[in-house]
């Protein structure tokens, strides 16, 4: 007889790896990041069905016990993902400072040609 959270954990997994699909079937996520999110989710599902999997990768690592184990590698992988957001905020803040620059530019050019045919035109009228 499964529990409660069981329950709820194996509907949250199936809900998100839909999700992670349709993400990446809207070109919103890479196929690598699909693949990562699926496999964490079925980690999810499994652990759920089977909570005592845990105490065998527990020991087997050497960490002790199972719910430390969970809580060690959820860790880890949060400020795995913590420190790929920073890494892609970083790259997005590169790239917008590289647009404003170039619209920036831009901008001036477009401001200078309207200034030089405006005194061509009066030098033309004289």
């Amino acid at each position: 007889m499964l529990m409660i959270y069981q329950v709820i954990a194996i509907i949250l997994g199936i809900l998100a790896i839909v999700l992670s699909i349709l993400r990446f079937r809207d070109g919103k996520m890479s196929l690598g990041m699909m693949f990562v999110w699926i496999l964490i989710w079925l980690g999810v599902i499994f652990i759920a069905i089977d909570p005592n999997s845990t105490n065998f990768l527990a020991v087997y690592t050497g960490i002790g016990r199972g719910l430390d184990f969970v809580l060690i590698i959820g860790l880890l992988l949060c400020f795995y993902l913590i420190f790929k957001m920073y890494n892609k905020i970083e790259t997005v803040e590169e790239e917008l400072t590289d647009l404003v620059r170039e619209l920036a530019l831009a901008r001036k050019m477009g401001e200078d040609t309207k200034k030089q045919d405006k005194t061509k035109s009066s030098s033309d009228q004289i």
